[in-house]
C-alpha cells in the first residue's frame, strides 16, 4: 500500500498527519531479533533473552511486531509464548528498530501512515558504524505494508527514530551534536532541516539540544538524553558530579530546558533522572564474544558505555526500565514511578543490550493507535 510517486510529493502535514507522544495509546511496538556478530557477543544468547523478555512484557499489553531472520525463527519460538509477538521473516542488518523502522504519524479520522527516512548506519561514510545495511534500509516499506499502512517517502533526508523526541503537540526535542552531524544531512542547514521536521511531523517548534550522553557512538541520540513525560514536562539525564564528562552536557541542556517554551507557550517541568553512579565499560570479557566484521565500528577493553536510564520504553500501561546493577537503578524506578503513577515500572536487566550499543528505546519503535476525535 505504498503511496503513489505523486502522493510522495506531498507530506504528513499537508495530509493532516501528525507524530503523536510515546505516552498516548499503541496499537502495537516494532522489535527485531538480534542476531550481528559485531554487536551481540557469544552468539547474541544473552541478547536474545533479554529481547524474549522485554518482548514478553510488553505484549501483555500490546501487540509485539517481531523481524526475524528465517534462519534465526526457531531460536525466538524457543523463547517466545505469548500469541500477542508476531513473528515476520525479514532479513535486517542489525536488531535497532527505533532507528531501522517506521516513524508513524496519525489524523484525527482514525488515519495512520508511516513515514520511511533514510537510514545510512548513524553516519554514512563520514562515521556509520557498518558499511551494508540494505536490508535494514527496507525495514519501514516492510512493517507498514504487514499493517496495511501506507507511507510517506522522505528519502533522501536521513534521521533516526531515536534523534526525536515529540509531546505530540507540536514540540519536539533533538540534539545539535546528531541531527547537524557532517555524517546525516551536511548538504542541508539548520533552517532546512528544521523545515523537513516541520513538514513530516507536523511540529510546530524544535527544541534542540547541545548534546546527548556522553561517549553515544549515534552522535547523541536525544532519546539517551531527554524526554517527555507528557507535554510540558520532560526528564533529563543528569549528574551532580562536576568531574563526570557528562555533567557540563547535562549542565547545558538543563539551562536551555530552564529558559525556553514549549509550542504552546508552556515552560517546562524538569525532572532530572540520574545516570548510573558508576560508569559501565566494556571488558576483556565482552570483547572475546564478538566477531566485527571489515568497515564496523570495534570496541575497545574500558570503553564507557552510553547507559542512561532515559533509554525506557513507555508501553501500554506500563514502563521498560533499563538496570545496570548500579546503586542508581532503584533511584531511577523511584522517579519514574512518580512521573509514571498509573503504570507499572518494569525494571530489566539490560547491560547486554547496551554493549551492543544501545538499549530498550533503541530496540522498540511504537505503533501508534488510530485515533478519531479533535487534537487538542
Amino acid at each position: 500500500m505504498k503511496i503513489s510517486k505523486t502522493d510522495c510529493l506531498r507530506t504528513p502535514k499537508a495530509d493532516g498527519f501528525y507524530m503523536p507522544g510515546e505516552f498516548e495509546p499503541h496499537e502495537g511496538t516494532l522489535m527485531i531479533w538480534p542476531w550481528r556478530p559485531g554487536s551481540w557477543n557469544y552468539g547474541a544468547k544473552a541478547a536474545r533473552a533479554a529481547f524474549a523478555e522485554i518482548a514478553e512484557a510488553i505484549a501483555a499489553y500490546e501487540q509485539v511486531y517481531l523481524f526475524v531472520r528465517p534462519q534465526d525463527k526457531a531460536s525466538a519460538q524457543e523463547l517466545l509464548s505469548s500469541d500477542r509477538i508476531h513473528l515476520i521473516e525479514a532479513s535486517t542488518e542489525d536488531a535497532w528498530a527505533r532507528d531501522t523502522g517506521a516513524t508513524f504519524v496519525v489524523n484525527d479520522q482514525g488515519g495512520r501512515r508511516g513515514i520511511q527516512w533514510e537510514f545510512n548506519a548513524w553516519g554514512g561514510q563520514y562515521d556509520g558504524l557498518y558499511s551494508h545495511f540494505e536490508h535494514d534500509r527496507e525495514v519501514p516499506e516492510r512493517i507498514c505494508n504487514f499493517l496495511g499502512d501506507s507511507f510517506y517517502n522522505a528519502r533522501p533526508f536521513v534521521l533516526e527514530g531515536g534523534s526525536i523526541h515529540v509531546d505530540g503537540e507540536g514540540t519536539l526535542l533533538t540534539t545539535e551534536e546528531c541531527l547537524l552531524s557532517p555524517g546525516r544531512n551536511p548538504s542541508l542547514t539548520r533552517a532546512e532541516i528544521e523545515e523537513k521536521l516541520c513538514q513530516y511531523l507536523s511540529v510546530e517548534k524544535i527544541i534542540w539540544l547541545p548534546f546527548g550522553i556522553y561517549n553515544d557512538e549515534t552522535n547523541g541520540h536525544i532519546d539517551n538524553m531527554c524526554c517527555f513525560v507528557k507535554p510540558g514536562e520532560v526528564l533529563l539525564a543528569w549528574t551532580d558530579d562536576e568531574n563526570d564528562p557528562q555533567y557540563a552536557r547535562s549542565r547545558a541542556a538543563f539551562d536551555l530546558l530552564s529558559h525556553t517554551v514549549d509550542a504552546k507557550g508552556r515552560s517546562f517541568v524538569i525532572h532530572k533522572l540520574p545516570i548510573p553512579k558508576h560508569p559501565i565499560c566494556i571488558t576483556e570479557e565482552d570483547l572475546l564474544g564478538y566477531d566485527f566484521e571489515a568497515g564496523e565500528d570495534q570496541r575497545e577493553a574500558g570503553e564507557r558505555l552510553a547507559a542512561s536510564y532515559i533509554n525506557f520504553y513507555l508501553a501500554n500501561h506500563c514502563v521498560l526500565l533499563p538496570r545496570f546493577g548500579d546503586e542508581n537503578d532503584t533511584v531511577a524506578a523511584e522517579i519514574l514511578g512518580k512521573c509514571f503513577p498509573d503504570r507499572r515500572i518494569l525494571p530489566v536487566d539490560a547491560r547486554v543490550i547496551l554493549t551492543g550499543g544501545g538499549n530498550i528505546h533503541c530496540i522498540t519503535q511504537q505503533i501508534p493507535a488510530k485515533k478519531r476525535g479533535n487534537r487538542l
